[in-house]
């Protein structure tokens, strides 16, 4: 079975998803676009050389009977409404971070989700997908280094264009922090803190950079990430984990080591595209697999909710200095099923 997808905005990350649907994936075809911008949704069915239409709305193009699947890759604001018609529509629907802009909004959608009575949604969190990552949480879920106590993380970035705020840094950037290490750690937040160090001289006016996000979870492990999004060497993610009886680190990135210009080097990547490259194939093809089975398994819109629900106590955190409780409401039954 082929799976017929339909895409929602067909900007960087739309076309990247498209290319690698027609030209690396197996499984599906794109067979719907649609975009704010049409001349430019036609353009990318032009250039991926794709036997798609391109439709004057998202809500008509899951509408579509040709089409099975949707991927929403639009703007965030908008993400709520394609995924909530989605579901409407009793359609399998993949959508890129965030699921809303709100908390309230991705409880809107797990509402939906639940009433519907089946799980039809999937969240484009990459990291799940990420070969050291997994090896990391096989480690951990082992025992090999104990019962996890702290966690050291950092999410380095060589720069920044003019529009990122502060803000930003919470929720385009240590939002796959809060996210990934919820499913490592197999555990919730209770409280988090955002703490401003000496600012670089390499940040604009309005943002202050460095920052360092720490939390706290039900089970006591305390975290702490540091987000630097213009540290100029390059882009850089770590994550180390203190057990009772060892620690364990995310490995790096395979690459050649030189020996150079009286020099011994290995290469640092700029672009966080080539960093995920393939746990972004890993993803998509992951969600095509599981429609075709019909048994969603990647991460959910409770996921989506609940690292939406900590995004906003660190963006109050980075307001107030303070420390700032995480409540969340009960899981639905729903989910602890799946």
């Amino acid at each position: 079975m082929t799976l017929k997808i339909g895409v929602i905005g067909t900007g960087a990350i739309g076309q990247e998803h498209i290319h690698r649907i027609k030209n690396v994936l197996s499984g599906a075809e794109v067979v719907a676009v649609t975009d704010i911008n049409k001349e430019h949704a036609a353009e990318v069915v032009k250039v991926e050389n794709l036997n798609a239409k391109v439709y004057e709305s998202g809500d008509e193009l899951i509408k579509s009977p040709d089409v099975d699947a949707v991927l929403v890759t639009s703007w965030g604001p908008a993400h709520e409404e394609s995924v909530l018609a989605a579901i409407d529509a009793g359609k399998y629907v993949f959508c890129e971070k965030p699921l809303a802009t709100t908390a309230d909004g991705c409880m809107r959608i797990v509402d939906a989700e639940v009433k519907y009575g089946k799980r039809l949604v999937q969240v484009g969190f990459m990291r799940h997908y990420d070969k050291g990552y997994n090896q990391l949480k096989d480690i951990i879920d082992s025992n090999n280094i104990g019962q996890p106590l702290i966690v050291h993380c950092a999410h380095h970035a060589p720069e920044v264009d003019d529009k990122y705020t502060t803000d930003m840094a919470i929720t385009d950037t240590v939002i796959h922090e809060i996210d990934i290490l919820r499913w490592l750690l197999d555990d919730d937040y209770v409280s988090v803190q955002v703490l401003y160090p000496r600012k670089t001289k390499y940040a604009l006016s309005h943002l202050q950079d460095p920052q360092i996000v720490l939390m706290e979870t039900k089970k006591g492990i305390r975290i702490d990430v540091e987000a630097f999004v213009n540290c100029r060497y390059g882009y850089d993610i770590k994550c180390e984990v203190v057990g009772e009886t060892g620690i364990a680190l995310l490995p790096e990135p395979g690459s050649v080591l030189m020996r150079s210009e009286a020099k011994k080097s290995v290469e640092i990547l700029m672009d966080w595209k080539k960093r995920f490259k393939d746990a972004y194939d890993i993803e998509i093809q992951g969600f095509i697999d599981s429609v075709n089975s019909d048994k969603l398994t990647g991460p959910s819109a409770w996921d989506g909710y609940a690292a939406a629900v900590t995004a906003d106590a660190c963006v109050k955190a980075q307001e107030t200095l303070e420390i700032v409780p995480v409540t969340m409401k009960t899981r639905p039954e729903f989910y602890n099923r799946l």
